[in-house]
C-alpha cells in the first residue's frame, strides 16, 4: 500500500533559494522505495515536502537518510513555535487517491 509523508518547514529570511537548492541536490537513490517527492511553497518562507513511498516499510527504512538531509537544512530553518521545533512531520498510508 502506498505511503506518504508530509513535512512543513519555514526557512529563515533570505534563505528560500538555498532551501530549494539543497532539495535539488537531494539524492533519491539513497531512499529505495521512494517514488516521488514534491517541494511545495505554501506561503512566505513556508514550504511543505511531500514524499510518496512504495509502502510504509520503505518510508521507515528511509528515515535515516531523511534525517541526514534535515541535518543539512537545520541551520536555515526557523523554529515553528509551540514546541514543534523546525519541522512538523506527518506520515501514513494512502486512504484515497483520485487521478484524472
Amino acid at each position: 500500500m502506498t505511503a506518504m509523508n508530509v513535512v512543513h518547514m519555514r526557512v529563515k529570511p533570505g534563505m528560500e533559494e538555498e532551501f530549494v537548492r539543497l532539495h535539488k541536490d537531494f539524492d533519491m537513490k539513497s531512499m529505495p522505495g521512494g517514488r516521488n517527492f514534491w517541494l511545495v511553497k505554501s506561503g512566505e518562507r513556508s514550504f511543505i515536502v511531500v514524499g510518496e513511498w512504495a509502502d510504509q516499510a520503505a518510508l521507515v527504512a528511509a528515515r535515516p537518510a531523511m534525517i541526514a538531509s534535515l541535518d543539512k537544512l537545520r541551520p536555515i530553518l526557523e523554529d515553528l513555535g509551540g514546541g514543534r521545533g523546525v519541522t512538523e512531520p506527518w506520515s501514513g498510508d494512502v486512504a484515497l487517491h483520485l487521478a484524472q
